[in-house]
C-alpha cells in the first residue's frame, strides 16, 4: 500500500506532454492501465492537469504529495474532485499518485485464470479454502462452461 493506494505495479509517467494531441493520447493510454500512475506536475499547471485527469479517469483515488523529503512535506488524499478543491495556491514540487483502473485489474486476473489448466484452476480455488462444490461452480462461471462438465472432470 502506497500512501493509502494499494498497488501491484507502478507506471512512472514523469510530466504529461504539453502538446494537446500528445497529451490526449497519453491520457487515453493511461485510462485503461490497471497500474498505479505517478505523475510530476508544476503547481501552476496542477488545476488543468487534474481537470484533464478527471475527464479521462473519472473519480479515481489520488494522493497529492508535495515537497517530498522536505520540511513542509504534505500529503492530500481523496478523489480527483476532492484534490481539486484542496489544492488551491499550492507551491513546491508536486507528485500525483493515481489509483489504477480496478476494472481492468479484475479482467486481467480473470484472464490469468483462463490460462491455467483445469487442475491448476481447481488448486487455485482450493488454496483459498473453498469446498469442492463451490470450486466447481466458480470454474464453470470463469470458463463459461456447464457445471456438470467440470464436475465430471473432478468426480473422484
Amino acid at each position: 500500500m502506497l500512501l493509502g493506494i494499494s498497488t501491484k505495479e507502478f507506471t512512472f509517467l514523469g510530466f504529461l506532454p504539453l502538446n494537446k494531441k500528445s497529451r490526449k493520447q497519453k491520457l487515453e493510454e493511461i485510462e485503461e492501465s490497471s497500474k498505479t500512475l505517478i505523475i510530476y506536475e508544476a503547481p501552476h499547471k496542477l488545476k488543468n492537469t487534474l481537470s484533464d485527469l478527471k475527464k479521462f479517469l473519472g473519480q479515481r483515488k489520488v494522493v497529492l504529495a508535495r515537497e517530498i523529503t522536505k520540511i513542509h512535506e504534505e500529503y492530500i488524499r481523496g478523489t480527483i474532485d476532492e484534490i481539486l478543491e484542496k489544492s488551491e495556491n499550492l507551491k513546491g514540487e508536486i507528485v500525483l499518485i493515481i489509483e489504477g483502473n480496478k476494472e481492468k485489474e479484475n479482467t486481467k486476473d480473470e484472464n490469468n485464470l483462463l490460462n491455467l489448466t483445469l487442475e491448476e484452476h481447481f488448486e487455485f480455488y482450493k488454496n483459498q479454502g473453498l469446498e469442492k462444490k463451490e470450486i466447481i461452480k466458480k470454474i464453470a462461471k470463469d470458463r463459461n462452461l456447464p457445471k456438470n462438465e467440470i464436475y465430471k472432470k473432478f468426480i473422484n
